[in-house]
């Protein structure tokens, strides 16, 4: 059962309270381009990324943010770090949230600023605790950023905003060690209602990234916890979003594009099944179809995953049979069997 936190909302998403896990990533372009910037986030949108990340080093991408945000699809969050004024600036510009950790904006006067703008847009603030940039008295406390380290850290951010008042908050709990990272989020799941957003920071390329974010994160979510995430990976944001959805489609969380389902080969199979599924994956990429496909390369499980798909193929030698709901349609050779394959999804 997932955990029940309290709910607060990034712009038009609600995050918490029994809606289910955002799925959100982070532009890698530069935000003070603001048609690149754009153009990245039409892209990840149409992907179904839910809510979008940027960074905001200084004023000029604070600026920019305010028109990037105006034109965004989807709900924008501002990154800051240290300065306060870039936080005052993307809330006059109509941010729909802040990742800011309000014991790194300095003086409590200045935190007191960021909270009363935020309060009066209504706009969440994210708490975010990496293991890699805890603060040096917990370092010293702890000996090493432990999972008890990242938790204290993040209740201590907690106790300022709740000491003035406000409580639209989100926490997340990263590092690259996995089972650190699910240690630390169990630990405050336990202590706090707020929403938690999840993720294994610095994970990775896409290979290992994806293997260690795959295992963190299905650990929380089967736990029941995570309200938002995002799987953290060296390179092109949309495989970030991809990813994401495949962890929650795996769980029974989420339902987004095709169930996609091959075998993984064996000495029985007669065709280049390789080649037909990763066709045949590439080509499903962009079809969001609550259908479940199947590639299977012989005779022993083949009929049976292909029965059970909505359409699906079953190899033979040179040749392979096509189901759809269940019932042969015909036999394709080889190489049409893509196109064929294809052809019934369009048909459904």
């Amino acid at each position: 059962m997932k955990k029940l936190t309290r709910q607060i909302r990034v712009g038009s998403v609600p995050v918490g309270g029994g809606a289910p896990c955002a799925v959100q990533s982070m532009c890698s372009t530069d935000t003070r381009d603001v048609s690149a910037t754009l153009a990245q986030i039409a892209a990840l949108a149409a992907g179904g990324c839910e809510i979008i990340r940027c960074a905001v080093p200084d004023m000029d991408a604070a600026v920019a943010l305010g028109r990037i945000k105006h034109e965004s699809p989807i709900p924008v969050i501002a990154d800051i770090h240290f300065d306060y004024k870039l936080a005052l600036q993307v809330l006059e510009g109509g941010i729909d949230g802040l990742r800011l950790n309000p014991g790194n904006i300095g003086d409590k006067w200045k935190v007191g600023e960021v909270v009363k703008a935020a309060a009066e847009r209504q706009v969440p603030i994210r708490i975010g605790v990496n293991a890699g940039s805890l603060e040096k008295e917990l370092l010293e406390r702890f000996g090493h950023p432990t999972a008890e380290a990242m938790v204290e850290s993040a209740l201590g951010h907690v106790r300022i905003l709740e000491e003035l008042g406000y409580q639209e908050i989100k926490i997340s709990l990263k590092a690259s060690d996995v089972m650190k990272t699910v240690s630390a989020y169990r630990l405050l799941s336990e202590r706090v209602d707020y929403p938690l957003h999840i993720g294994i920071t610095e994970a990775g390329t896409i290979f290992s990234g994806t293997v260690k974010s795959s295992v963190g994160l299905g650990i929380l979510l089967a736990d029941g916890i995570g309200d938002t995430m995002r799987v953290s990976l060296t390179g092109d944001p949309l495989d970030e979003v991809r990813v994401g959805y495949e962890i929650l489609k795996s769980l029974g969380l989420r339902q987004r594009g095709v169930n996609f389902v091959s075998c993984p080969t064996c000495g029985r199979c007669q065709i280049n099944l390789i080649k037909v599924a990763e066709e045949v994956e590439r080509r499903l990429q962009g079809v969001d179809k609550r259908i479940t496909v199947a590639v299977m390369g012989c005779a022993v499980n083949g009929p049976g995953e292909a029965r059970e798909a909505d359409v699906g193929i079953a190899g033979g030698k040179g040749e392979g049979l096509l189901f759809r709901n269940g019932e042969i349609v015909r036999k394709v050779p080889e190489d049409k069997l893509a196109d064929a394959l294809l052809e019934e999804i369009d048909k459904l």
